[in-house]
């Protein structure tokens, strides 16, 4: 386990993340990451690779009893999964759709709430630019999380990165939600607010 600093200045409480990059073809990739402050520290990553002649619904109870297990183990606040990608066809998107549906099921069974992230917003969450190649996104999570060398396979990469980018975008929200919460204006004490004492005149 390691860890490295993932955005200056963030200030919060811990949050743990689990993402998952589900495949049809090829491994389902998973990564558990925490945030404490501004460090990130990675806990658990790899990915499932089924034989292949393995049927599609035993692959989907494999991909949900992966789920379920890391759910149990690490209590993660948030599921974070990668969306279809609209560029598929359709028989393929249907079935990543019905993988992704066993994650979100496990999530929902152990009340913990899911997120899904598109490829684009994946990339310049984590890259700065939604183009970036594999490899690219393997370095900058290599970087982010303060690793040695790039996570391997490709596929647990992929899902760090998701839960990066789920990370990224829940400190947003706390920082956006604690700068409306100091720019509030208090109600004066023992009475209503300005607005609510102004009269309004009667019509004659």
């Amino acid at each position: 386990m390691s860890s490295s600093p993932l955005v200056a200045g963030a200030k919060g409480r811990k949050i743990r993340v689990l993402g998952v990059d589900p495949a049809v073809a090829g491994a389902t990739g998973y990564g558990v990451i925490e945030l404490d402050g501004n460090r990130a520290r990675l806990m658990r990553f790899g990915a499932l690779r089924l034989p292949a002649s393995a049927t599609f619904a035993v692959r989907l109870r494999e991909i949900h009893f992966l789920i379920s297990g890391l759910v149990e183990q690490f209590t993660p606040d948030a599921v974070a999964v990668e969306s279809v990608f609209t560029a598929l066809n359709m028989r393929t998107a249907l079935k990543l759709a019905e993988m992704r549906g066993v994650v979100l099921l496990a999530a929902a069974q152990a009340q913990i709430p899911a997120h899904s992230y598109s490829p684009r917003e994946v990339k310049a969450s984590v890259a700065g630019f939604g183009g970036a190649s594999k490899q690219q996104i393997q370095q900058m999570v290599r970087s982010l999380l303060g690793l040695p060398v790039c996570p391997e396979p490709a596929d647990a990469s992929d899902a760090l990165a998701v839960a990066l980018c789920h990370a990224q975008a829940s400190r947003a929200r706390d920082r956006l939600s604690a700068s409306f919460a100091r720019r509030r204006v208090p109600t004066p004490a023992g009475g209503n607010s300005r607005a609510s004492r102004i009269s309004i005149p009667r019509g004659r």
